[in-house]
């Protein structure tokens, strides 16, 4: 029973819809995990300077990843790799995993010893604080976290290859689990730094998964001096995603560096709607754009153009599909959403009016942000990876610029600061001005998903045309949803207040259940094929040893 169960979970998985929802299946378990970190956080912490200070802490070493790691990540080695000889694959590997650890080991060691010079100038607030010098030493210890997922980013490029997308799905399971364990076990022995502990436990978990795939394949890197030739044809192809990676996080960097400006508590509530808002991007973007890259890097380099360009309109039109149907379901039950999962212990009712408002806000560029992945994929798979490079780039100033200015605005017309809060009932709530950071980033995300859509023309002709007609039928479907969800509420809030965690729990099931069978029974009779293909590919998942394996790299016979 053991070895079976061991065969499914790594068994390859050749569709890209049965790929998609494993994947999604199997996100949705670390997502939920990572829920469970984030409440553990609220509880234990609340909206306040210990958890802004973890959460600003954590950006550093996530733009050291984003610039060093990724430069030899696994974007960039599946289609390099998916052709060799496996003595030449794994050549390859061991040299990009050996300058991963030079060069990324020498830039943290230097921005470690230069930490407390330069901790201070994005977060000023924190450097009269009494826990200034933990904060420090926090950023120091995460800095070690960087290497651990860019190797791990290595060997998880064999496990993409060979499609075992249930361990690649279950990397971040572990990694939230090893937050979990330092903030419930080590926090209290050795405060903020147990958790940071706990993140380095994670990510040394993340690696160490993706370890029996390569050495099954006989790709386990191994310790080689990197040749310049060999090293050069890596990051040449991978600087403009490790740039665009870079300009993503530096976008997330400076909006928290303003609102680190805008009171406590502040960084803590947009991370946590952040957070929010990033579970059904993982579950339905993140999700379709990671199963769709190795099937468009391979139909891409066998010049299947058809298959390539169906691929990614297919991709699309599901994004685009649940999406919708998320975005409108999220938006009417927001502050059910943030009382159900973070509304405990210290993290107060304010701070959960404050957080719902700005998911509320964050998920309306939910559609972009899929369509955002998807495009960059298709670019990384036709060997244009400037393209990405240039939408992050405009979409970093276009965020930063329009949170500060709608905070001017806020500050200079109380006319639209009413308007907003009125919006979102939050106008008796303090710390209110963090929507407009909210603003600021979801701006630059519409603006930027249109922008992707437009140059993904480029490599896809027709792409915005094709998806039009998805595109009303999934709002049409939504909206219908999510009046049929906000009508369940309000029965419902006549009959049982909201006073009680089961009731809030019981009202939002139930809400959100009447919206998704509206939107779904919608698009039945629409007879939208994207259903079809769910219930489908479903189907197909209910047996993983049907499913056919998909051929190992090196000489073998390609299955197509």
């Amino acid at each position: 029973m053991v070895r079976e169960f061991l065969t499914k979970l790594t068994a390859p998985v050749r569709g890209l819809h049965q790929a998609a929802y494993l994947l999604a299946l199997l996100t949705l378990a670390s997502q939920l995990l990572a829920l469970t970190r984030d409440r553990i956080f609220a509880h234990t912490f609340g909206a306040g300077e210990v958890l802004d200070m973890y959460y600003a802490a954590f950006k550093i070493p996530d733009l050291v990843f984003a610039l060093v790691a990724s430069l030899v990540s696994a974007y960039v080695l599946i289609p390099m790799i998916s052709g060799m000889e496996k003595k030449e694959a794994r050549r390859l590997l061991s040299e990009t995993a050996t300058f991963l650890v030079i060069t990324g080991g020498f830039i943290c060691i230097i921005l470690a010893i230069f930490a407390p010079n330069f901790v201070f100038i994005l977060f000023p607030s924190f450097a009269n604080s009494p826990n200034a010098d933990l904060f420090v030493t926090l950023v120091r210890l995460l800095l070690i976290q960087p290497i651990l997922l860019g190797l791990s980013g290595i060997l998880g490029s064999v496990t993409q290859i060979k499609r075992r997308f249930v361990l690649f799905a279950l990397s971040p399971v572990l990694y939230n689990l090893g937050i979990i364990f330092g903030t419930v076990f080590l926090y209290p022995q050795y405060g903020i730094l147990g958790i940071g502990m706990g993140v380095l436990i994670g990510a040394t978990a993340h690696l160490l998964l993706n370890v029996p795939i390569a050495f099954g394949a006989k790709l386990l890197p191994y310790p080689r001096i990197p040749s310049y030739g060999v090293i050069m044809s890596v990051v040449r192809n991978s600087v403009p995603r490790s740039l665009a990676l870079g300009m993503g996080t530096i976008t997330t960097l400076g909006l928290l560096a303003i609102a680190s400006r805008l009171g406590p508590g502040s960084v803590s509530v947009f991370t946590l709607a952040s957070n929010l808002e990033a579970v059904p991007l993982s579950l339905i973007g993140a999700a379709y754009a990671t199963a769709a890259f190795p099937v468009l890097a391979e139909q891409h380099g066998k010049g299947k153009k058809d298959e390539f360009q169906a691929t990614i309109f297919a991709a699309a039109r599901h994004i685009i599909l649940w999406s919708s149907v998320i975005l409108v379901l999220t938006v009417v039950l927001r502050a059910h959403i943030v009382r159900i999962i973070l509304g405990s212990g210290a993290f107060d009712w304010d701070a959960t009016r404050l957080t719902a408002a700005i998911l509320g806000i964050m998920v309306l560029s939910l559609i972009a942000q899929g369509i955002i992945l998807l495009a960059a994929r298709a670019f990384y798979a036709a060997h244009r990876s400037w393209n990405p490079l240039f939408v992050q780039l405009a979409d970093c100033g276009i965020s930063i610029l329009s949170a500060l200015g709608f905070l001017h605005l806020a500050r200079t017309v109380p006319e639209v600061r009413y308007f907003v809060e009125s919006l979102f009932r939050v106008t008796d709530v303090p710390g209110s001005e963090i929507l407009f950071v909210a603003c600021g980033f979801t701006l630059g995300q519409l603006i930027m998903g249109v922008v992707a859509l437009i140059t993904l023309r480029t490599v896809v002709p027709g792409a915005a045309r094709e998806l039009i007609r998805p595109i009303l039928e999934s709002f049409g479907a939504a909206l219908l949803g999510g009046t049929a969800a906000y009508g369940a509420l309000s029965l419902m809030g006549n009959i049982a207040p909201l006073t009680t965690l089961p009731v809030v729990v019981a009202e939002g099931a139930v809400a959100g259940m009447v919206g998704l069978a509206v939107a779904c029974a919608v698009l039945f009779m629409l007879q939208n094929k994207e259903m079809k293909a769910l219930w489908n590919s479903l189907s197909k998942l209910r047996n993983l040893r049907a499913l056919k394996p998909y051929a190992p790299i090196g000489n073998d016979q390609t299955h197509t």
